[in-house]
């Protein structure tokens, strides 16, 4: 009995010491890049009241961590650095991250087409073959959920090699290559995503609940509950059919008639309302960055009215608990897909409308992909051009070069007899359908029963007519999930879907 005594009394205070090592937020680690020219918080957890201090290149600044155990500093700006520098934290212990570069840094994130990696991308194996670039540098948060706002989530930063660019966001590296090719300097990617994800598992409880869009969540959420045990006893034998049916379709070269089965929602899923920002965002915040870039949307595409107000929530809520001011927020307009089990075709242009509207709050850009999706896989995978569509809008707006970051914007719509006149800005001194007759355009009178309807360049203006609609009231452009969109300006960026009406 007293030997078991000893014992317990040994293992406590072996967990009382390891409690009381200094350890730093998951970003702090070898290999990082920290954000150039901004104030750096550095931030971790001690023993209650340990004095803690931290050292890099030349700044020496002390704190003592809170009667919780923590403890934050801010470092003053540096300059970009491509030589690798040491960053010590010493309290009881020393910690000493290795190989640390300053630079420009990115939070990347969203569901599968953010997540998808280099390797499943066009030209993959060329990609990697010539990813020689040091100073590129992802970290990778684990996929992991929680019920509430996290201090750590595991991860690592990885420079960018053949051997490991293969794992990178696709999206993610071909953004930072296109800014470091340009720059110069370290660009590091906070890679945090999880395929399948709807907004709301990214967006705080606290935000969510703001929203008029959170009884709806939240009734979905506790019906997802009560028929998660059912759920997960027949998803297996559902997954299980789908890939017999799948293996099936692709030795007959025929569709496969088996609806995909999404995995079921329940405690402890990615689906949680809050559950990925609690365990894949508040982690990294307030990580010094230069701004985010966000892909997602295809998981909300059924319910555009929600998306539209929790987007921007979501954004102006990160903005306020990064506290870094309105950085940069550039996002991905979904791109074109054959959707299923649309009856109405037209799910995903409400939902690409939904995105647009976030162009309304500061600081915001779009890129638009509506010309290089896959009808037959919402994976579309030329990744390049999407990446490379991103990084023009911060070029533009952020690193103040001269390049033309957006395709033709629909300004206005004017009748002129049986026809309609559209016009736009950022056309880029002409507009172009690509060498053949522009596609996509509907027009409709006051019964609002859209019809196809041609339409011709002239200058910076369309015209656009149609037989079955003589006293035209509105008109649409690439109004569909998969439209075949071919209106471009003269850099060759595509204009994004719009429509003129409010029916």
């Amino acid at each position: 009995m007293r030997l078991l005594a000893v014992s317990t009394l040994i293992l406590c205070l072996i967990a009382a010491s390891a409690r009381a090592d200094v350890t730093l937020a998951p970003p702090f680690q070898d290999h990082a890049v920290l954000q150039r020219d901004k104030p750096l918080p550095v931030w971790g957890r001690a023993a209650p009241e340990e004095k803690v201090t931290v050292e890099f290149m030349g700044q020496r600044i002390g704190t003592t961590a809170d009667a919780d155990g923590r403890w934050i500093v801010y470092l003053e700006p540096v300059p970009a650095a491509s030589e690798p520098a040491t960053l010590t934290v010493t309290g009881k212990n020393t910690v000493t991250l290795q190989d640390v570069l300053v630079g420009e840094v990115w939070l990347a994130s969203g569901q599968s087409n953010m997540e998808w990696p280099v390797m499943k991308s066009d030209d993959a194996d060329a990609e990697m073959a010539a990813a020689r670039f040091p100073l590129i540098r992802e970290f990778n948060a684990a996929n992991t959920v929680a019920a509430q706002p996290a201090d750590t989530v595991p991860g690592t930063w990885s420079p960018c090699t053949p051997g490991t660019a293969g794992n990178f966001s696709a999206v993610g590296y071909f953004f930072a290559r296109a800014l470091h090719r340009k720059l110069g300097v370290p660009v590091g990617i906070l890679n945090s995503t999880w395929g399948g994800t709807p907004i709301e598992s990214w967006t705080d409880a606290t935000t969510l609940k703001s929203t008029d869009a959170w009884p709806a969540i939240d009734a979905r959420w506790q019906e997802a509950q009560a028929a998660h045990p059912e759920r997960a006893a027949n998803y297996p034998a559902e997954m299980a059919a789908w890939k017999e049916a799948e293996e099936k379709a692709k030795a007959t070269r025929t569709k496969n008639p088996v609806p995909w089965p999404r995995a079921p929602a329940g405690p402890g899923t990615p689906y949680a309302p809050s559950g990925l920002f609690n365990a894949m965002i508040a982690p990294l915040q307030p990580y010094a960055l230069r701004g985010a870039i966000w892909y997602q949307g295809e998981s909300n595409a059924s319910r555009p009215a929600e998306y539209a107000e929790v987007f921007p929530a979501m954004l102006r809520a990160w903005r306020a608990q990064w506290n870094q001011g309105d950085f940069p927020f550039y996002f991905v307009q979904l791109a074109s897909f054959t959707v299923t089990n649309d009856a109405t075709g037209r799910s995903w242009a409400w939902l690409r409308e939904a995105q647009t509207r976030a162009l309304a709050l500061p600081n915001t850009g779009m890129a638009v992909a509506i010309d290089i999706g896959d009808p037959k896989d919402i994976h579309p995978r030329n990744k390049q051009e999407v990446g490379r569509r991103l990084a023009l809008i911060a070029k533009a707006k952020v690193y103040e070069i001269p390049v033309d970051c957006s395709g033709p914007v629909f300004v206005a719509a004017r009748r002129e007899g049986a026809a309609v006149r559209v016009s736009f800005a950022q056309a880029a001194d002409s507009l172009t359908a690509g060498g053949k007759p522009l596609q996509a355009f509907e027009l409709a009178g006051a019964d609002r029963k859209f019809f196809p309807a041609s339409a011709r360049i002239e200058g910076d203006t369309i015209l656009v007519t149609a037989p079955e609609v003589p006293e035209p009231a509105a008109v649409r452009y690439a109004w569909s999930n998969n439209p075949d969109a071919n209106l471009f300006n003269g850099t060759g960026l595509p204009a994004a879907p719009f429509r003129s009406d409010e029916w």
